[in-house]
Parts: structure tokens; C-alpha cells; sequence
């Protein structure tokens, strides 16, 4: 049976299921133990205590939160990639306080992110900066979105050293775009992460305005080739249903519309611009929201502005909006 819970500190209210303990705020990121009401069973719980310290637990309550946290990191589907319990501490692994991994999360939608970085070790087009980038998304999904790490898929050329599954190769990169959007319901917080080299190239079907696709460079791209933005657009925007959204960052040169999103936002008359292709193939969601912050118009390198681009599946009031929760 369910009931509410209304958070103390802004006032959501949220559904939970009749055993929930603690719940984690997607709005304004509390942590609370819930009290149940005397007033009878599924007529409403509020939030009573913050919960700052769970490793004072008793040794029972420690094991009932390990085993809320595999519940959790479950839903993931992640078994091939644990980049949260395995490879340097000082890099990339990044803890959660146990205290978030609740089955709350699952009340307010489950949460995703693909994060990749790519370096191009040893190769004369090699960028700095790329894991640091991945590392503080990473910290920034953990510690303030409440994303737990088992559901945070990382790809880098440092991430468990030999371990070939979790570099950011093309097939890599294609099997992870799937795993993001596998099984994703209504509810779901979904965030993609590129950071690394962006190119051009000809269109020959007649899908983009300015007769180029977008592409992302994986770290072989030299031998198994791009992951062009039509391909991205199938495989990660057209899936979503109803109540699912994306936020996608790409941090590539040329990246605009490297999502091939049907609306562009115009920052300086503050109006949405048609981006749909001349062909009339369909580029939107399934009902879902997919956004994205990229680095710089589609004719541009990512060093030469400042100015990134705002790409949408649907018009929204972008002054209004609040982006990830």
C-alpha cells in the first residue's frame, strides 16, 4: 500500500511505499527518516530528522542498508561496468552517503548517466582535461543530484587500467548509449557526458539545415570511424517515453546539434528556432524530454567561443526551467 510523504524542507510531496524508512528530496536534496501517521495507514507520512551521520548505525541496520543499496544499484543493470567499486579512489570513485541509496529514489524515477572522457593517449590530437571533467560531473551527480554511483557508467582510457570494457572505443560507446535508455519508464532522470574531439561531415540525406551530421570521436574513431548524430538521435532520443528525460553535455568541437534535436534556443532573442530536417525523418522522443548543453554552434571549434548552445526535443520557458533535479 502507499501513501505520501511531504518534505519539511520544501514542501514536495511524494509517494512511498509502505515500508520506506528514509527519502531523499530530488528537489532540494534532504535526506530524511519519515514518521509514519497515527491517523491510519496510507494517509501520510512527513519528515522528522535529517539523517547526517548513518555510521552510527547498529550493525543490523548497517546490513539492512547494504542491502537497500544492491536493491538499488540493481535497477542499474551495470554488472559489466562498476567503475564506482573499483580502479583508483583518488580518480574516479567517488562515494555516495549510504543514506541516499533509498528506495525513495525509486518513487521519484530512477536515475542514469553515461559519463565519458576521452584523452587520445599518446596521439598527436591528445586533449588534457577530459577526466577531470568526467570526475567532477561524476561528484556533481553523486553529491548533489543524489544519482547513486552503482547507476553512473564511467568511460576513459584511466578508468581500471587494462580493463578494455571501460574505454571509450566506438562499440564502447554504442553499447553504454543503449544501457542508458534500456528500460526506462516514466519518472527517469537520464544524463549523457561527452567530453573529447567533435567533427563534421557531409550529409547526404538531405537530415541536416546546413548539409553537415555532427559527430563525437571515440578513441579509435581513426580505424573503427565517428558516431554520428543521426545514429545518437535513434539510439538515445527517439526511445523515450512519456515522463523520461535526458540531459545530455557534450563538450566537443562542431557538437550544436549533435543530438539532432528538433529545436534550437536563439540566447539572444530568447525564441526557439525550427531545427527539423528538410527529409522530414523523425528525430523526436517517444513522448520524452531530451535537452542539450553543447559546447558551441555546429560550425564552430569549442576554443574559439564562450557561448555554449541549448538544443531541445520540445520548446520549454528556458528561464523558468529547472534543469537536472
Amino acid at each position: 500500500m502507499e501513501g505520501t510523504a511531504t518534505c519539511t524542507v520544501c514542501k514536495k510531496v511524494y509517494r512511498m511505499p509502505k515500508l520506506s524508512e528514509t527519502i531523499h528530496c530530488t528537489e532540494c536534496n534532504a535526506v530524511r527518516r519519515i514518521s509514519r501517521s497515527s491517523s491510519g495507514p496510507g494517509l501520510g507520512h512527513h519528515f522528522i530528522e535529517s539523517v547526517k551521520n548513518p555510521s552510527r548505525k547498529s550493525g543490523k541496520d548497517n546490513q539492512v542498508q547494504k542491502n537497500k543499496q544492491q536493491s538499488s544499484s540493481s535497477s542499474c543493470s551495470n554488472t559489466a561496468f562498476s567503475p564506482s567499486t573499483t580502479g583508483d579512489s583518488s580518480s574516479l570513485d567517488i562515494k555516495p552517503s549510504p543514506a541516499v541509496l533509498t528506495s525513495a529514489e525509486a518513487i521519484s524515477g530512477r536515475k542514469r548517466a553515461l559519463l565519458c572522457g576521452v584523452t587520445y593517449r599518446n596521439k598527436n590530437y591528445s586533449l588534457n582535461g577530459t577526466i577531470n571533467d568526467v570526475r567532477s560531473i561524476k561528484n556533481m551527480l553523486i553529491q548533489r543530484f543524489g544519482y547513486p554511483a552503482e547507476c553512473i557508467r564511467v568511460l576513459t582510457e584511466e578508468e581500471n587500467g587494462n580493463d578494455l570494457t571501460t574505454t571509450p572505443t566506438k562499440k564502447n560507446i554504442e553499447d553504454s548509449l543503449k544501457w542508458l535508455v534500456d528500460g526506462s519508464e516514466s519518472g527517469d532522470s537520464l544524463v549523457f557526458f561527452f567530453s573529447g574531439h567533435g567533427l563534421r561531415q557531409p550529409d547526404f540525406e538531405d537530415d541536416e539545415l546546413d548539409g553537415f551530421d555532427e559527430t563525437i570521436c571515440p578513441v579509435d574513431f581513426i580505424e573503427q570511424g565517428m558516431i554520428v548524430d543521426k545514429d545518437i538521435n535513434s539510439t538515445i532520443v527517439r526511445p523515450l517515453k512519456e515522463g523520461v528525460t535526458l540531459h545530455a553535455i557534450v563538450d566537443a568541437c562542431h557538437s550544436g546539434t549533435v543530438l539532432d534535436l528538433e529545436y534550437t534556443y536563439d540566447p539572444q532573442n530568447k525564441v526557439w528556432k525550427d531545427n527539423k530536417p528538410p527529409s522530414k525523418a523523425a528525430k523526436g522522443t517517444s513522448g520524452g524530454l531530451a535537452i542539450c548543453l553543447s559546447a558551441c554552434g555546429d560550425d564552430q571549434m569549442a576554443s574559439d567561443t564562450n557561448e555554449p548552445l541549448l538544443s531541445s526535443s520540445q520548446e520549454f520557458q528556458v528561464s523558468s526551467r529547472k534543469f537536472l533535479r
